[in-house]
């Protein structure tokens, strides 16, 4: 993990405040084209505490589609919203717990916020492959026995796969999550960030991005995350409008 940790840049990596993304995503179902988008996502990561502790969300992040980027998602530690022309409509619970959930388990967000978690502990699962490169497999798991099994390749280091378990919460199946990390290039002061990420649900692709460009150290504020004063916030249970809070 040490290792890993340089690789993506060290104390740089540590101190990247926040990142703007920008490329083309698609969506699949049933392993069909079932929508493709510009995409632009904003994120910016908070001050962690000391020691890192298990369930604190330390990012922000700001999800926008198409061009004139009229559309786009927020996500803080409030919740999430889905913004248009009409308002901000609060995400239902269970969309806000999934994002939550999938960014613990994401090893790029662990490397930068959680390491040094109380009670995290890692396992070496020993040397395996991934299309036909060697690497070596680590088990992460923390301290509510969440785990996340991770390829990291054996000669830059860098994690090219992760997979991670659940249940659907209505129908109890088990679910198997499985992240594909590729194209890594440095995006400043050797900071580096795939540019390509897959993910696949049960073996079938569920959402592929490809970067155009990825920049870091912004300066991104607060009011791409927050929800102005000025806002209307749709009730999602009527057509009811309510203004909105920061």
């Amino acid at each position: 993990m040490d290792a890993a940790l340089q690789a993506m840049g060290g104390d740089k990596y540590l101190a990247m405040q926040d990142r703007v993304e920008e490329g083309r995503a698609y969506s699949f179902y049933n392993e069909k084209l079932s929508g493709l988008s510009r995409a632009k996502i904003y994120s910016r990561y908070l001050t962690r505490p000391e020691p890192p502790k298990a369930g604190f969300i330390g990012i922000r992040e700001r999800q926008a589609f198409g061009k004139k980027e009229d559309v786009y998602i927020v996500f803080n530690e409030q919740g999430g919203y889905e913004i248009t022309y009409r308002g901000a409509m609060p995400l239902p619970k269970e969309t806000v717990d999934k994002y939550n959930t999938s960014l613990a388990h994401n090893v790029l967000y662990t490397l930068r916020m959680r390491i040094g978690e109380v009670g995290m502990t890692f396992e070496s699962l020993g040397t395996d492959t991934h299309e036909n490169q060697p690497c070596e497999r680590v088990e992460i798991i923390d301290s509510t026995n969440e785990a996340t099994s991770v390829w990291f390749h054996q000669s830059t280091k860098l994690p090219v796969k992760q997979k991670w378990e659940h249940r659907d919460p209505k129908t109890r199946e088990r679910i198997e999550e499985i992240t594909i990390f590729d194209k890594y290039r440095d995006i400043g002061g050797g900071v580096m960030w795939p540019f390509v990420i897959r993910r696949e649900r049960n073996g079938f692709r569920v959402f592929e991005m490809y970067a155009d460009s990825i920049e870091i150290n912004k300066g991104l504020t607060d009011a791409l995350f927050t929800l102005d004063s000025e806002m209307k916030v749709r009730d999602p249970k009527s057509s009811a409008i309510k203004p909105g809070k920061k």
